[in-house]
């Protein structure tokens, strides 16, 4: 497969973490919690550290959550957790980084929107002040522009002065144009006030698929800056996912992205770490990076009213994301292991012989038994009741087998 051509950014360190230049695409999420309980907060950045997230943001929106930001760090790193975690701030961050220093120092990097940040005023004394504050205590700073709080000042300008050209642009396209001009005017605003390069990351978020897709192309054929992808408020379930997937991967595959988040509306009571799978699986799908064993499994079609083969690939999936922060721990390499589940005997041998480790299971009116491909070759043929137990058997001997002589770290 032909490898994708990166685009050079410059690389920026944020705490133990390298983002940009040649370093992988890096996989980002964001809390829901109230930042000002520790303890909430705490369990949920380890799940989601535990999840794959290489890089965790926090609100920080007022004194208690500002206060609570060393606690929550702390409490992490006492978890054997070294994730990075990044402050998000917007209206008062100036307030906050300037009053309460530990949390200033806490944090491995912060986020700003300028277009929140001097609301109503005519300076940028509380951008200004932000950026001297990360280069006093030396922290990156992702510049963050959103279209749903632009600058109105510089967009209005940009309107006015293309209302009077002779050959006007549609509005939408001086919108997408305020949004790649902001964000390097910010940048090199900050750049004026301290920061280095290599210490500027951007972002220039939206939430149209085509839009996303617009912006950052431009954007990134204009600077050299690390630039942080993610469609803005995504959605819910499945829109979200699909819409993502749809404006993040024409990015990637045009080497553009240094990190990238999922902003998937969670349900009730859902599981945030479900923005991180789908960030990955993204990457996974792409071949650009891999994190987890693949399980290819059919639709099912009239050849399997059974829904067996259904139930099966399920529960592979399962102890797949239930193993793999052990075996990640184990197994150099697990992370490329193929696994098929197939339902009938049309596509199941050829699809198993493909994989790793396939099983074929038999579809309606075929013969009640399920062959086991190891390495394209035919392993063993699996009947009765206890196919699960012993498939599972069969896949645990062979990451052991095959993964299990190569150290981590070495």
């Amino acid at each position: 497969m032909p490898q994708i051509q990166r685009r050079r950014a410059v690389s920026v360190k944020v705490g133990s973490v390298k983002v940009g230049s040649d370093a992988p695409v890096v996989v980002q999420s964001m809390t829901n919690t109230d930042t000002a309980d520790v303890e909430s907060s705490i369990q949920q950045i380890a799940a989601l550290a535990r999840a794959g997230s290489e890089l965790v943001r926090v609100t920080v929106n007022n004194d208690a959550a500002a206060k609570a930001v060393p606690y929550i760090v702390d409490g992490i790193r006492a978890k054997g957790w070294e994730t990075p975690i990044i402050g998000d701030f917007h209206y008062n961050g100036h307030q906050l980084l300037r009053n309460y220093p530990d949390c200033a120092r806490a944090l491995a990097k912060y986020r700003i929107n300028p277009g929140n940040v001097s609301i109503g005023r005519k300076d940028d004394d509380n951008f200004r002040t932000m950026i001297e504050v990360a280069v006093e205590y030396q922290k990156p700073v992702r510049i963050g522009v959103n279209w749903g709080s632009l600058d109105q000042a510089l967009l209005t300008k940009m309107m006015d002065e293309n209302s009077k050209s002779a050959n006007p642009l549609p509005a939408r396209d001086v919108m997408m144009e305020a949004m790649v001009v902001s964000a390097l005017d910010n940048a090199a605003a900050a750049e004026r006030y301290g920061l280095r390069r290599d210490q500027i990351v951007l972002s220039a978020k939206v939430s149209g698929v085509r839009d996303l897709i617009d912006v950052y192309t431009e954007l990134a054929s204009r600077c050299d800056y690390a630039l942080h992808l993610g469609l803005t408020e995504a959605g819910m379930g499945m829109k979200g996912v699909v819409a993502s997937t749809a404006g993040l991967s024409p990015l990637l595959l045009a080497g553009i992205g240094d990190t990238i988040r999922v902003s998937l509306t969670p349900t009730p009571s859902g599981d945030r770490s479900e923005e991180v799978r789908c960030a990955q699986q993204i990457l996974q799908s792409l071949s650009i990076r891999s994190f987890m064993p693949q399980v290819t499994s059919c639709p099912g079609c009239g050849r399997t009213t059974s829904t067996y083969f259904q139930e099966l690939a399920e529960r592979i999936q399962n102890y797949l994301v239930e193993q793999m922060p052990e075996w990640k721990k184990q197994y150099a390499g697990v992370e490329e292991l193929k696994l098929a589940v197939m339902g009938c005997v049309v596509n199941g041998p050829g699809e198993s012989k493909h994989a790793n480790i396939g099983i074929s299971l038999p579809g309606t009116f075929e013969e009640p038994k399920a062959p086991v491909y190891v390495d394209g070759k035919l392993f063993t043929t699996l009947k009765g009741d206890r196919i699960v137990e012993e498939f599972q058997l069969i896949l645990d001997e062979y990451v052991e087998k095959r993964y299990g002589h190569v150290l981590i770290g070495a």
